[in-house]
């Protein structure tokens, strides 16, 4: 699997800068959560790494590949991305749905055998195979992001990156979709990037954690090393007590830092 980098990454929103001149490089096999307050600029650069937006400034590669220059149906083929917003419009049944995410790889001839099968994988995988024939416009806001989950599953990427993927997922979904998310960096050798803002969840299921302030990365390390007192303070402005749990750190948040 090729690794995915930024390199002096930078992109001004509104006269500031909400990626400020990033650097850092991903290797694939291993969970990635990239933290921060809101504004942080988390969404920005996840948006950059899946070349979805060009940035003024840097670059982004896809193994030696400046990603700005791939096809978008052959960058599509290996990056697969779970937006935080997701516009469904329109009454469809989530199969077909789930199905769009094997655009890229559909022939003049429409759907192959194979294309078939990596939709029920995507769907078994997502724990959504008994909302196949459902209407997605009347599916909850956690079933409809499990069926997104899927839709980028059935693209079979190489590289996952996810925004804000387990908001409105119950408990437990989530620790499922987390658990996924490991499976396919640990088992299937993908490389998965997340955006979250839970950071106990985020300690339980990444191997590595980001935290971003004010577009720039405060810290990069596994995570109870990155989840720290000092740290926290520095990004989220609070007092925090980390504590070890059976899942990995617990944060408890005690208040505002003085």
């Amino acid at each position: 699997m090729s690794s995915l980098s930024a390199e002096g990454v930078l992109v001004r929103l509104g006269g500031r800068a909400a990626v400020d001149r990033v650097s850092v490089a991903f290797q694939a096999g291993a969970v990635t959560a990239i933290l921060g307050p809101n504004g942080a600029g988390k969404s920005t650069l996840l948006a950059c790494l899946a070349g979805l937006r060009k940035p003024q400034a840097g670059q982004v590669r896809l193994g030696a590949a400046d990603i700005s220059a791939m096809a978008p149906r052959a960058r599509a083929r290996r990056i697969g991305f779970i937006p935080q917003t997701p516009e469904i419009a329109w009454a469809v049944e989530a199969r077909i749905l789930v199905g769009l995410g094997r655009t890229p790889f559909i022939g003049s001839s429409g759907l192959s055998l194979e294309d078939a099968a990596a939709i029920e994988r995507a769907m078994e995988a997502a724990g959504v195979t008994e909302l196949a024939e459902r209407d997605v416009t009347t599916l909850s806001g956690g079933e409809r992001g499990r069926v997104l989950i899927a839709r980028a599953l059935a693209g079979e990427p190489e590289w996952l990156l996810a925004d804000e993927p387990l908001t409105g997922l119950d408990p437990g979904h989530q620790l499922d979709a987390g658990e996924l998310f490991r499976a396919m960096a640990h088992r299937e050798g993908k490389g998965v990037i997340v955006t979250l803002h839970d950071l106990s969840l985020a300690a339980r299921i990444a191997d590595r954690i980001l935290i971003m302030a004010e577009g720039r990365i405060l810290a990069d390390g596994a995570p109870q090393d990155a989840l720290s007192p000092k740290v926290m303070r520095q990004a989220y402005g609070v007092e925090a007590r980390v504590t070890s749990g059976q899942g990995g750190p617990l944060i408890e948040i005690v208040g505002r830092a003085d």
